[in-house]
């Protein structure tokens, strides 16, 4: 019985030894493999415009010359972009700004960073009903983002153009609280990306750039108020999470969103001040 108990131990022992060892030499999954391969393409996430065409340009006259090849993804909701760049669906993305980004990272323990800035898209007040934002009176309804980041920037501009007073105290990034005097309006909160098409249900509304374009409104001349380009905090920039920010395929997008022919590609393309260049390394 001694012995058939010594020998049951020794094989069970061998078994174990052969699992493990099975598992230090078993292949890697594919999927990852291919995914970390440096000639696989790099999956960007972005909104439709301008994003996505300066990435689509990138993709079909500057990588393929630096052996980089892109997989462009478009978002119409920019709230899911950031997490399918968290849970590694996304390599990398094009949409947002550092005050956005960083709202977001705190909210949801994220660690996605900037690598360059690449545009500026000043916000502006459009409006169906108005031809002068002067003509808003009480009882009015105002459309704004319903975001933090972009409700500040929308809370700002109003503030700034006269529409409704912010508290002299109200912090860096001002919410609907925080507003001293609406003067008699309606601010409504809604998803950014609805308020351009739904604009002649408001009075006025306050529209992201981006999205502005994208429903052919111009801000030289159809903005009621647009935000200041010059030294503007609010830059859109290539992001990665932490952990893919030394990915050689980032570093030549980097590289290439800000080259000189992308430059020239904003400034020909968007020629009504939507889209301004604005290259430098993100912080």
């Amino acid at each position: 019985m001694r012995n058939t108990v010594k020998l049951t131990g020794a094989v069970a022992a061998a078994a174990a030894f052969t699992l493990a060892l099975g598992a230090c030499s078993a292949p890697s999954d594919p999927d990852t493999e291919k995914k970390d391969d440096a000639s696989s393409p790099l999956v960007v996430g972005a909104t439709s415009v301008p994003h996505a065409e300066i990435l689509e340009y990138v993709k079909k006259d500057l990588a393929p010359k630096e052996g980089l090849k892109i997989q462009v993804k478009t978002f119409d909701d920019y709230q899911l972009i950031n997490p399918a760049t968290k849970d590694s669906s996304l390599d990398a993305n094009y949409f947002q700004t550092k005050e956005f980004l960083d709202d977001w990272n705190k909210k949801n323990d994220g660690s996605i960073e900037p690598v360059v800035n690449v545009h500026v898209e000043p916000m502006g007040v459009y409006s169906k009903k108005l031809d002068k934002l002067a003509e808003l009176k009480s009882g009015d309804t105002v459309g704004v983002p319903n975001d933090a980041s972009n409700e500040a920037r929308a809370l700002k501009l109003l503030d700034k153009a006269g529409a409704i007073e912010l508290k002299a105290d109200a912090p860096a990034v001002p919410g609907l609280n925080d507003i001293k005097d609406k003067k008699g309006l309606n601010i409504k909160e809604s998803k950014a990306e609805l308020l351009a098409p739904q604009l002649s249900d408001y009075d006025a509304a306050v529209i992201n750039g981006n999205y502005a374009i994208a429903a052919k409104l111009s801000p030289k001349t159809d903005s009621l108020a647009i935000e200041s380009a010059k030294n503007s905090p609010y830059a859109n920039f290539l992001a990665v999470d932490k952990s893919k920010k030394n990915d050689a395929r980032v570093q030549k997008l980097a590289k290439l969103l800000n080259s000189d022919q992308v430059k020239k590609y904003i400034e020909t393309h968007y020629k009504d001040g939507s889209v301004l260049p604005s290259f430098s390394k993100a912080s």
